[in-house]
């Protein structure tokens, strides 16, 4: 049996961490790994969904920019995140952009070879589900701490 050269970051609270060793193997024969040096731009807030980027090894700053060019960062991905996978499934554009912080090595998988995946071992569905659903809630938790945050400066102290 082939083991994956993802097995470090396919953890089981990862995404397709916990699949059959078929799986998992089918898997790493669609990805294409890369190494990167740092500040690489992996993709670009704006333009459609090509696939999806599996942080191996690395730190990968993901960012929202305005209409005047300001940027914000919104988090940092490390090893085992998935980057991209909303707008590939929502066939929109990437909503942020990604870039290295640091030398490191990133796994592609576009839209099509994905897509194909789960077709042909639908367990995989599940675990894009669940992926789905942290990054919703995390999204929700960043609204809560945002907007309580601007509450509380605005309201004034009661004693």
């Amino acid at each position: 049996m082939r083991q994956s050269s993802l097995d470090s970051v396919l953890r089981p609270d990862r995404v397709f961490g916990n699949l059959r060793a078929d799986s998992l193997g089918a898997f790493d024969a669609i990805k294409a790994v890369t190494a990167y040096a740092g500040s690489t731009v992996l993709f670009r807030e704006g333009p459609m969904a090509r696939g999806v980027f599996l942080v191996c090894e690395g730190k990968v700053r993901l960012s929202v920019s305005s209409a005047s060019g300001r940027e914000m960062t919104v988090r940092v991905a490390g090893p085992g995140e998935v980057l991209g996978l909303s707008a590939v499934f929502s066939g929109s554009p990437y909503e942020v952009s990604a870039e290295t912080l640091e030398s490191s090595q990133v796994a592609m998988v576009t839209c099509n070879d994905l897509t194909g995946f789960l077709q042909q071992y639908p367990e995989g569905c599940l675990q894009v589900v669940r992926l789905l659903s942290y990054n919703l809630h995390a999204a929700y938790d960043l609204v809560r701490a945002v907007g309580l945050l601007r509450t509380r400066r605005r309201s004034p102290i009661s004693h």
